[in-house]
């Protein structure tokens, strides 16, 4: 009977932040849609600002869970600017998690509202989220031969054309790197092997595509790459192995204690777009990180281990910028789910939004 208690509390643990994080997702489906109508009249820059804002709204609210509601310790290293830019941001991948370290580092610049995702094919058949992530200007990759150069510039393009504010989320190892998956690992360093590359430990070998097409896109419109390396607190054991990175339930859980981000601004002028030399400065780049990595995993100095080089500043994130967005959406959602006509409205709009979405972004990639 007590163990039965205790699972089904650490259960409640995830399906309590789960439940309200998708349950929302209707009611604000709904009010981005009436924007959406109502913009169509509008210049693209006036669609973009308030769309931007709706973004921030629900992005908060996700925040509020994954970092308050956990507790969890952020910790950077490095300086984030102060001020908005628009940027493309580059990291290393390893769970679903890593897509909610992006909102992290935005929100403290004021910027969440900005963010936009290059995403796998794949994740657009999510019901609801994955059309609503190609409205807000996400692209969807296929991989290798198939990836679509002219689509994603001509995506891009417009998006600056219009003014639309910039903070590009790309992942270039285009899988996350999981320690054991040692087949996904030997192919990796295979591949970098046969091109002449340096082999790397702690990341997979970066595809350079998505990101060389993003910065030639938009070169006159980006100030800086973010390049960020992200390790989680709980994957280093006592043996210097490294443990796979904790999934959304496991962090929703509170599982993983601290968060370690070392950030790096990169000026824009300082990266070649010619693409051989882009391919051999991303690799650079993923060599240092896989540098930071090992010896966050593997120092023998135990004062180095489970920490990256330099100072590390603990950055609480403040409940003003995460709980009104909670309230706001609750706000929107109860009415839809304690009334008859309101309960039809939200089943129909999880049905048929799914539906139309999924016929949405294959006519309109």
């Amino acid at each position: 009977m007590l163990l039965s208690l205790v699972v089904h509390t650490y259960s409640l643990r995830y399906w309590f932040p789960a439940t309200i994080m998708l349950g929302t997702a209707p009611a604000y489906l709904l009010s981005w849609g009436v924007w959406r109508l109502l913009s169509t009249v509008l210049p693209a820059r006036v669609y973009h600002i308030l769309d931007d804002r709706l973004y921030c709204i629900y992005q908060s609210m996700v925040l509020f869970f994954f970092e308050n509601y956990t507790g969890v310790e952020i910790i950077v290293y490095g300086d984030i600017p102060k001020t908005k830019e628009n940027v493309i941001y580059l990291s290393n991948h390893q769970c679903t998690v890593d897509w909610i370290i992006a909102d992290m580092l935005a929100i403290r610049q004021s910027a969440i509202g900005h963010i936009r995702y290059v995403l796998k094919d794949g994740l657009k058949w999510l019901p609801l989220y994955g059309w609503y992530f190609s409205q807000h200007g996400g692209i969807y990759v296929k991989r290798s031969s198939r990836f679509n150069e002219k689509a994603m510039t001509k995506k891009l393009q417009r998006q600056t054309r219009a003014g639309a504010p910039m903070y590009l989320v790309i992942f270039p190892e285009g899988t996350r790197y999981n320690p054991e998956l040692r087949s996904v690992i030997t192919d990796s360093q295979a591949f970098a092997q046969k091109a002449g590359l340096a082999v790397l430990k702690h990341t997979l070998t970066p595809r350079m595509k998505a990101s060389r097409v993003a910065l030639e896109a938009m070169q006159d419109h980006l100030d800086a790459v973010y390049d960020i390396t992200v390790a989680y607190e709980g994957t280093c054991n006592n043996n210097s192995h490294r443990k796979p990175a904790p999934s959304m339930p496991e962090f929703l859980c509170k599982e993983c204690p601290r968060v370690h981000i070392h950030f790096e601004r990169v000026d824009i002028k300082e990266i070649p777009l010619e693409p051989m030399l882009f391919r051999k400065w991303l690799h650079q780049r993923f060599e240092l990180k896989d540098r930071l990595l090992t010896d966050f995993y593997e120092s023998e100095d135990a004062d180095r281990l489970c920490r990256f080089p330099g100072e590390g500043r603990l950055s609480p994130l403040s409940l003003s910028k995460t709980l009104p967005s909670l309230m706001i959406l609750g706000a929107l959602t109860l009415p839809l789910v304690l009334t008859e006509g309101g309960r039809r409205v939200y089943v129909r709009t999880w049905v048929y939004g799914t539906l139309l979405g999924w016929l949405w972004v294959n006519v309109f990639p």
